[in-house]
């Protein structure tokens, strides 16, 4: 089979649906792979990587189209500047993969329709675990998160981290992150690695703990509302809720410096959620990066793909801001279809399978046939235990009890070691009883260290043990002073190799610990 790469005609497109890496990775699959000269140059990408890596080169659109049997894009296919449309191209059994909008494209829809060809829009691929390597979605809004906070940056004034300096102190910059799906995220974790102070707000109370796991502190409004959506989407919230964030924004709008907006509704235009009084509460240098501009945006003066001034805030709507790191985003977009392609069986055992989530979901057309919008994916039933599978609960212990039961035991424990002292103290010589109670506290001690310490805090409990397993090191080596053959100095030797051991593995264990935190 042929694969198709036709070079991008939307303006100021530089994404490719093909690198020379994935190339190769098709190639490895089985398939054929045809590139329109060109295509890769705006990604830096020139025509002779794709050649090394098993391409071959079309010089023309129909010469791509005419013998490609899959064709890889990343914009829908669109009208070229001689009025052709790239939709023509398609003829029956052909696979067109590509981001297609369906829900806001019912013409192109019609259109690819009556060219009998199979549809898939890498949009529509489900949010499901399986399908995270094949998210395009994802890790394009990923790569818009990142570009945003640099946007941000390169209009802001001032450092994004606060600094001492001889000159004086200057603080670091607030950013404020409106929704924490995946460009949220994104951008949380760059504000927060250039030194900023973020803040972020989201309708969904289950990323709370993301969000603040990342360093960023998590805005609420008083409404209680949950605004999860359907694949782990925002959905559209109650006009109370929307009046309520905004008098939030306007609030925040006073502190901050940056805001950056990632509001989006699948299917719908972007709520607005940036006022003109709230753009106007911002401090004159502030910036806005208006990441939904190209659904309408979410700040009223967001202008698609310009850069507005008002009153001395910058407004960023640019709509294309993962095609601003084209390299980056045309290799992460190349894998999710290197997975989707190999998902479906490679070019060995090509099927486009309906009983397949992923397929289903991706699949607009089948031979023509609209197949678009997909069944919902239900969630699996839960299997119901029979009375013999389930297992009766166990006693519920009470605490104090446990607390005391425990204290018993100490007094007993206590009380038979003082015995056995008492015992061997009557009969013993005096330099063995002495030898004799450190060790029978020593094993009591460590008894105690031990025993109260949770099994999954044993790890990093070797390295407080370090300070033991010095003494005990000290204590061998002021006994390896007698004859070799000895048997005290053979324990002697014993216990000082045991002891190095606990030690190293004690520092070991712990700097690889720390080092889990360090970033």
């Amino acid at each position: 089979m042929k694969i198709g790469i036709p070079k991008e005609n939307y303006p100021g497109e530089r994404r490719v649906a093909g690198t020379p890496a994935t190339v190769e990775r098709l190639g490895k699959m089985g398939f054929a792979v045809l590139i329109e000269t060109g295509a890769g140059e705006g990604a830096a990408f020139p025509n002779e990587l794709y050649v090394e890596a098993g391409a071959t080169l079309a010089a023309t659109p129909e010469a791509l189209w005419s013998e490609a049997d899959i064709v890889l894009k990343v914009r829908p296919p669109m009208a070229l500047p001689d009025g052709r449309h790239e939709a023509d191209f398609l003829d029956e059994q052909m696979t067109l993969i590509s981001f297609i909008w369906p829900a806001q494209s019912q013409e192109l829809l019609d259109r690819l329709a009556t060219r009998k060809a199979n549809v898939f829009a890498m949009d529509m691929i489900p949010r499901i675990s399986r399908a995270q390597k094949m998210d395009a979605l994802s890790s394009m809004a990923n790569i818009g998160g990142y570009r945003a906070v640099l946007e941000a940056a390169s209009f802001f004034g001032r450092f994004f981290t606060g600094q001492m300096t001889a000159a004086g102190r200057v603080e670091p910059a607030k950013v404020l992150i409106i929704g924490a799906g995946v460009a949220g995220l994104s951008a949380i974790g760059t504000a927060r690695n250039m030194g900023a102070i973020v803040r972020a707000f989201d309708t969904r109370p289950s990323v709370k703990e993301q969000v603040e796991s990342m360093g960023a502190e998590y805005l609420t409004v008083e409404l209680e509302e949950d605004g999860t959506g359907q694949g782990g989407y925002a959905r559209t919230m109650s006009k109370e809720f929307i009046e309520a964030e905004i008098a939030l924004f306007k609030e925040q709008a006073a502190e901050v410096d940056i805001i950056i907006t990632t509001a989006l509704i699948p299917g719908k235009p972007a709520p607005l959620l940036i006022t003109r009084e709230v753009v106007e509460a911002l401090k004159p240098g502030s910036v806005i990066v208006d990441l939904a501009a190209e659904t309408g945006g979410n700040c009223e003066l967001t202008k698609p793909a310009e850069v507005v001034k008002h009153k001395g805030v910058t407004i960023v709507g640019y709509v294309d801001m993962p095609s601003r790191l084209a390299p980056t985003a045309s290799q992460l977009y190349g894998s999710n279809l290197c997975h989707l392609l190999d998902d479906m069986g490679g070019a060995a055992e090509w099927r486009i399978d309906e009983e397949d989530a992923v397929v289903r979901g991706a699949l607009v057309l089948r031979d023509g046939e609209m197949k678009w919008p997909p069944p919902k994916i239900e969630p699996s039933p839960q299997a119901t235990p029979s009375p013999e599978q389930v297992k009766p609960m166990m006693p519920v212990v009470d605490p104090v009890q446990k607390a005391k039961k425990r204290g018993a035991v100490t007094a007993v424990s206590m009380l038979f070691i003082a015995l056995l002292l008492l015992a061997v103290g009557a009969r013993a010589p005096e330099d063995f009883l002495n030898h004799f109670t450190v060790f029978v506290l020593a094993v009591f001690v460590g008894w105690q260290v031990i025993w109260d310490v949770t099994p999954a805090l044993h790890t990093p409990l070797m390295s407080v043990t370090n300070a033991i397993s010095g003494i005990i090191l000290v204590g061998g080596m002021l006994q390896l002073t007698g004859p070799l053959n000895s048997p005290v100095t053979l324990l002697a030797g014993i216990a000082v190799l045991v002891a190095t051991i606990n030690i190293a593995g004690g520092f070991l264990v712990t700097q690889r610990m720390l080092a889990m935190f360090r970033k």
